[in-house]
């Protein structure tokens, strides 16, 4: 399995900015949609009537309290916060009635996978409609190899029990190691796995947040012998020193 790690003279921060002015689109375009509906809601309040608006007040209670129970039934299923699963059983027993699941695929000591970790400690606390979980892929061989994971981190994004999609290393969120949670809540809803419609980015994981990026890019000497896997034995860390 390859890891992110230093990029070659060629890949430049081009790819960088055109996800930077991509998402920045989809943030604005996220804002003039809310901004909308709130003035759609303003414009119907005007018009409602005393029972109209006693029977708006009885829904809103009702959704209100839907929602505290279902936040009540995720937190007691272990929701919220970042899970670890020890073996390739925890991973299917975890997954059993769970609606969205996201799994991160992680190497201990490598710097991009700490650094895909800090961003999932925010998304199961903002999200607790889904489970986050994180399982070594070093001590998951044959999970590993299974669902054909060849560069960490990878997240591995299942609904229903059924693995729907990937996030392979950093590419879908800029391409470097400084994108902000946003970037990665707003990629997660684009695939459905988490409800979220922007905006809410109080709480930014990005470790180098001011600092110079650094660009990412796959690295192709990863082995494999037989149905075992190896894993690259760089320290890529040593790559992301300041």
């Amino acid at each position: 399995i390859a890891c992110t790690t230093r990029p070659r003279a060629a890949r430049t921060m081009a790819q960088h900015e055109v996800v930077q002015a991509m998402m920045e689109q989809k943030i604005y375009e996220m804002a003039r949609a809310a901004e909308d509906a709130v003035d759609d809601e303003m414009h119907r309040l005007d018009k409602m009537g005393g029972d109209d608006l006693e029977e708006l007040r009885r829904k809103r209670l009702e959704s209100m309290q839907t929602a505290h129970a279902a936040r009540k039934s995720y937190l007691e299923r272990g929701h919220g916060v970042v899970n670890d699963l020890d073996d390739e059983r925890a991973f299917f027993d975890k997954m059993k009635g769970e609606d969205k699941m996201i799994v991160h695929f992680y190497r201990p000591s490598s710097w991009p996978c700490e650094v895909m970790a800090k961003h999932l400690e925010v998304v199961a606390q903002k999200h607790v409609e889904t489970l986050v979980c994180r399982i070594n892929a070093e001590k998951s061989p044959f999970l590993t190899e299974r669902l054909k994971i060849w560069m960490l981190p990878t997240l591995c994004l299942v609904r229903n029990t059924q693995v729907t999609d990937y996030i392979v290393g950093f590419d879908d969120v800029g391409g470097s190691d400084d994108f902000p949670t946003e970037h990665l809540r707003l990629v997660l809803a684009s695939k459905g796995l988490i409800n979220y419609e922007g905006g809410d980015n109080d709480v930014d994981a990005n470790p180098r947040a001011g600092k110079k990026p650094v660009n990412v890019v796959e690295k192709s000497n990863n082995l494999r012998r037989g149905s075992k896997m190896a894993l690259n034995s760089d320290d890529e860390s040593s790559d992301f020193d300041d």
